[in-house]
């Protein structure tokens, strides 16, 4: 089997957008001994190199190596791609006779890749005893995202409380059930009005109700378009830079 090694080779640029950045790629053949030597450097990093790297990276490139913008830019391209076709689904659907598992589940999915594309610019805390410069690194490169997709903290996407539930599905269902044990339950998922979750004896599990564009999941209510326009923000703005060289967009 024939292997073959990709170089990306970027012409950096000081414009938001320009014709001038561009990327090449350049295919290398590699043999199979070669491909066993990295194998092996790889294997053999500690964490004091990992921790080195990790400097270089942070105090010279603000948290992401120019090498390797395009890899960010794929990566919340397909989290917004998918949200914003999840999105476009439930839209559709919401002139047929669809049962409304699936219209919920649309709505289920899109807001996870949402919570999937937040943690690029809002990174989870979850580290446990992780170096400190990867923390560092992890700091640094959100900020830089955030930056390149002109995001603030004032952003809907940053919503920590539907992330983490999303995140956390299984563990807020076990205390969502130990805290409410009497009243009218209402396990499959509903299309309808979201003041149905305000009833103080009824529990909701899933319900969306397209009108206020709200999701109800275990009793809370998250509205969510202005999540959606953010995704859709997003999406436009990963797409262009995956066009113009797959270089993130860095204005002065």
């Amino acid at each position: 089997m024939r292997r073959y090694l990709l170089i990306l080779t970027i012409r950096p640029t000081n414009h938001c957008y320009s014709q001038d950045s561009h990327s090449e790629v350049d295919v290398i053949s590699l043999d199979s001994e070669m491909i066993l030597q990295n194998a092996k450097r790889v294997s053999e990093l500690n964490e004091s190199e990992l921790e080195r790297r990790a400097i270089v990276v942070t105090e010279n490139f603000a948290g992401i190596n120019p090498l390797f913008e395009a890899f960010y830019i794929r990566s919340v391209l397909y989290s917004a791609s998918r949200a914003r076709e999840a999105f476009e689904r439930f839209t559709a659907l919401q002139t047929s006779d669809d049962t409304a598992q699936n219209q919920v589940s649309l709505i289920h999915e899109a807001l996870g890749h949402a919570a999937a594309l937040s943690r690029f610019f809002w990174p989870s805390n979850i580290g446990g005893r992780r170096m400190k410069a990867l923390k560092s690194l992890k700091e640094a490169r959100a900020k830089k995202m955030r930056e390149a997709f002109s995001l603030t903290d004032d952003s809907p996407l940053k919503n920590r409380t539907l992330r983490d539930c999303l995140e956390h599905f299984d563990e807020r269902l076990d205390e969502y059930l130990l805290k409410n044990h009497g009243g009218y339950f209402f396990p499959d998922a509903i299309i309808g009005d979201a003041e149905l979750a305000d009833d103080a004896i009824g529990h909701i599990f899933k319900l969306v109700d397209p009108n206020s564009s709200c999701f109800v999941l275990l009793g809370e209510k998250y509205f969510f378009e202005g999540i959606k326009k953010e995704v859709y923000r997003i999406y436009e703005s990963a797409r262009q830079m995956d066009e113009n060289g797959c270089r993130l967009r860095q204005c002065e």
